[in-house]
């Protein structure tokens, strides 16, 4: 089993990577500051273009496009959210994902019975929206809305793909007022990917398994 998984240096990435090399299972975790990780920008596709070489040939069984930012907390109506900021936002949580699923989808063809699981967010829900956070809120609406029509596009080819709620985590992104640990959404999260298949792809769950509005 071969997964590999986007932004696997910290946060519920390092978590879910930890659990599957627990399980013994061949990791392949990427990271912009590398260290022991595969190199890989996701929003660079020169990047992308050197990861596929490096996996060149290799089944990848599970994709986990995790690699995601939130630059626009605290930001003003009046005066804030400038446009770069949604440029650097959507590159990375939208384009970074169908890149990544791109450049390795000959690698999942390769695989008997492949997956891809998107972490989007509660806030890409149409019923949950109270404002704010517009940048990451529109992002993660479009990196939903990306994983449901690749559901759709890449059924007939035998991949599966979910996209995920991991809840409001205890993270540098989710901050120490979140209400679940990493550790709560990783396990809950695992077991999600665990139970994605055909006949769930295209769907939209939170890491403790409810169907989450769209």
């Amino acid at each position: 089993m071969h997964v590999v998984i986007t932004g696997a240096n910290r946060g519920i990435g390092q978590a879910i990577d930890t659990r599957y090399r627990a399980r013994g299972y061949d990791v392949t975790g990427t990271a912009r500051n590398a260290g022991e990780f595969l190199s890989l920008d996701v929003t660079k596709p020169d990047d992308h273009a050197a990861m596929a070489r490096t996996l060149d040939s290799r089944p990848v069984d599970l994709l986990i496009c995790n690699a995601g930012v939130y630059f626009d907390k605290g930001e003003s109506l009046a005066d804030g959210y400038p446009a770069e900021m949604w440029a650097d936002t959507f590159a990375a949580n939208v384009t970074g994902v169908f890149l990544t699923v791109q450049s390795l989808l000959p690698n999942l063809q390769l695989a008997k019975t492949p997956k891809i699981a998107i972490i989007s967010s509660q806030m890409a829900s149409q019923e949950r929206a109270p404002g704010g956070s517009y940048i990451y809120r529109a992002s993660k609406a479009a990196a939903l809305n990306l994983g449901r029509n690749l559901a759709k596009d890449l059924e007939h080819i035998g991949i599966a793909v979910g996209i995920y709620h991991p809840g409001w985590v205890k993270t540098d992104m989710g901050s120490e007022a979140a209400d679940i640990t990493v550790d709560e959404s990783a396990e809950g999260l695992v077991t999600r990917f665990d139970e994605l298949d055909l006949a769930t792809t295209g769907c939209f769950r939170t890491w403790g398994g409810r169907t989450h509005a769209f």
